[in-house]
């Protein structure tokens, strides 16, 4: 096959079979197609798009591309949730254990944090011990044994879609809605599930910034999910402010253990019963009991004894009040409403004190972060806390004071 005729073409707006979609994706993945050519493949789909044919071969030659979860059908029902990520964003740390101990079966493959966004694996990895290193035999069996596993993308998941990622990240092809359905779905499908909840954000802090970008993802990836066979439902949620009142690896998590226990924002809560909502089977009255009474918390502990966690640690952690070198409080200089929240100044001020990646090499600072946010809108007196930065060292916590002041606005 002649792989330049078939950019020629996609570049000139025209459309691809199914087979030809497939050869390009197995002829990369083989290194018979070098990565300045896909890179201008990928910018023509860029510019040109792609039809809802093409994106559907596109995701399945990409799922193909590696192995796919074979559950037995006693397993069942097999479920997850994918955000396309924010700023606070720690739903996956309480969903999954919820969803499971409501009888559900959760896979959860999740990812890295890269620039103001936020990890689950990043969080996870802030939990002593944790191992986010699964195979996908561990993956079955542990989920077949607690209902719930949590881990990383293996390299036998979608191994195309790693590649390609890494192409998109460093040729300006990442916003392109087939390209970023297929991304999403290739992983997804490999988990070979029967529902799906998707949390698309929108706002300042998100990847789609309007919510009409936000409505035209959600609409491509449901369409294409349960056209290949998976219930899928959408929520489009707001990332103006973040999720909760903590940005930041270790705070998130410690936030989490708060709403599996009950308590914690009530946006976070409700976001989580949203989600859990939307999916088949899925009683919302429920789900809060199961936060509420002890169960979600209970399928938590099962998870993280699972996978490797220093319990004695990890409680004794959760009790400390500060666990990085350094705080510094914002407080406010007068009595009156909250103005401003803005998630994306926090999550570039968190990534900034070590708590996000610059590149995909760079080491995380699991401990920093701000907690103890106001939210906008809410009444504040004098002197109280806006915001508390953890930060390494003194100086940084004072620099990052001076940065949340421009964020956090009364």
């Amino acid at each position: 096959m002649n792989f330049l005729n078939l950019i020629e073409r996609k570049r000139d707006g025209g459309e691809l079979s199914a087979c030809e979609v497939t050869a390009l994706v197995e002829g990369f993945t083989a290194d018979a197609i070098p990565d300045y050519q896909m890179a201008a493949f990928l910018m023509a789909v860029n510019c040109r798009g792609m039809t809802a044919a093409e994106t559907r071969a596109l995701t399945q030659a990409m799922r193909d591309s590696g192995e796919v979860l074979q559950f037995p059908e006693d397993a069942r029902p097999i479920v997850d949730k994918h955000s396309t990520g924010g700023v606070g964003d720690k739903v996956s740390l309480v969903l999954a254990p919820l969803l499971a101990c409501l009888g559900f079966r959760v896979p959860m493959i999740s990812g890295r944090g890269l620039g103001i966004t936020g990890g689950t694996l990043d969080k996870l990895e802030s939990i002593p011990g944790f191992s986010t290193e699964l195979s996908n035999e561990q993956i079955i069996e542990q989920v077949q044994s607690i209902g719930v596993a949590m881990g990383g993308q293996s390299e036998t998941i979608a191994p195309a879609d790693r590649r390609l990622y890494a192409l998109r990240d460093v040729t300006g092809t990442v916003p392109s809605i087939p390209l970023i359905t297929a991304s999403i779905l290739s992983k997804k499908l490999a988990e070979n599930l029967d529902a799906l909840v998707m949390d698309v954000k929108f706002g300042s802090a998100a990847f789609m910034q309007t919510e009409g970008e936000a409505r035209a993802l959600a609409e491509s990836i449901t369409a294409l999910a349960i056209e290949c066979g998976v219930q899928t439902a959408a929520i489009l949620s707001p990332m103006d402010m973040p999720l909760g009142r903590a940005a930041g690896n270790w705070l998130e998590v410690r936030e989490a253990v708060d709403c599996l226990d009950g308590q914690g924002p009530e946006d976070l809560r409700e976001l989580v019963l949203d989600c859990a909502e939307a999916l088949p089977g899925v009683d919302r009255t429920a789900a809060a009991s199961a936060l509420d009474d002890g169960r979600a918390r209970a399928k938590f502990d099962e998870l993280l004894a699972a996978q490797g966690t220093d319990i004695q640690a990890f409680e004794a952690k959760l009790k400390e009040e500060v666990s990085a070198p350094a705080v510094a409080e914002l407080r406010a200089p007068s009595s009156g409403i909250v103005t401003r929240c803005d998630a994306r100044l926090i999550g570039e001020l968190v990534r900034d004190l070590g708590g996000g990646r610059q590149t995909k090499e760079s080491v995380i600072q699991l401990e920093v972060g701000v907690d103890r946010l106001v939210k906008s809108g809410e009444q504040v007196e004098e002197s109280a806390i806006l915001g508390r930065i953890h930060a390494r060292t003194a100086a940084e916590a004072e620099a990052g004071r001076g940065r949340l002041a421009e964020a956090v606005i009364v």
